[in-house]
């Protein structure tokens, strides 16, 4: 396989943020011929004007692709995947723009993926002090309904959105099925392709939740909408049991 690296960055309301992530990506796109994919999800004159400043520096490795009005991440996502297919690309990183994420665990994580090229390569959380207690409460719940729903307990971590995607079973899925568009993405797109047979491996990633940093997060509503995810997939679960439990007998 002719392995293309690229990092996927939906962004909203976070361009000064997203400016210092590209900046401490360039020297590894640089070095490994990736580029980065923003998307421009529907942001306002404050942000594009970030953005505009990040393409501007780093025309050279970074397309940056828009939203005409902010759909969500699960749509920016959408959008930068069938993008990064149509540059030729064999497989995304898809990172937040608000630098929560170490960045630095680019290099290791493209290493696990192209050993395992037909993989998800996911990233767990490494909290340090500044994650807030409901964040931590909130993963715990993820990753049990997860556990639940996939007949597995090989899902570490189900809403860290460090993660590498193989991109023709992605986009594959992509055209056919549907994903939330907004706080649910993560689980979404996750559980699903483990469903379609995506095999999965996962490694920790630093996680720090700056103190001025700016949250999309809404407690109560997005709480309700993932609450409304699993729902959905226990229902889903309960028709897919014979597959699910074929795979658990075969080890696959």
């Amino acid at each position: 396989m002719n392995y293309k690296k690229a990092i996927l960055i939906p962004v909203y309301r976070h361009g000064k943020a997203c400016e210092q992530v590209v900046d401490k990506l360039e020297s590894f796109c640089k070095g490994n011929q990736a580029k980065i994919i923003l998307v421009d999800d529907g942001n306002g004159e404050d942000t594009k004007v970030h953005l505009r400043k990040i393409v501007e520096k780093h025309g050279d490795f970074v397309d940056l692709i828009a939203n005409e009005k902010n759909m969500g991440k699960g749509v920016a996502f959408r959008k930068g995947m069938l993008r990064a297919e149509e540059l030729g690309f064999t497989h995304v990183l898809q990172l937040d723009a608000d630098g929560q994420h170490d960045s630095s665990r680019c290099g290791f994580f493209f290493e696990k993926s192209m050993a395992s090229p037909e993989k998800m390569i996911c990233g767990y959380p490494e909290f340090d002090e500044t994650a807030p207690g409901h964040r931590k409460g909130g993963h715990k719940f993820a990753n049990t309904w997860c556990a639940i729903v996939t007949w597995s307990d090989g899902i570490v971590d189900s809403l860290c959105g460090f993660r590498i995607y193989p991109v023709k079973a992605t986009c594959d899925f992509l055209r056919k099925g549907r994903i939330d568009s907004r706080m649910g993405f993560d689980i979404d797109i996750l559980i699903k392709l483990i469903w379609r047979g995506v095999k999965y491996e996962f490694y920790p990633v630093k996680v720090t939740y700056p103190m001025d940093g700016i949250s999309n997060f809404h407690p109560f509503r997005d709480n309700v909408r993932i609450s409304w995810v699993f729902t959905k997939f226990f229902c889903g679960m309960i028709l897919r049991s014979p597959i699910l439990l074929w795979r658990k007998i075969n080890g696959r």
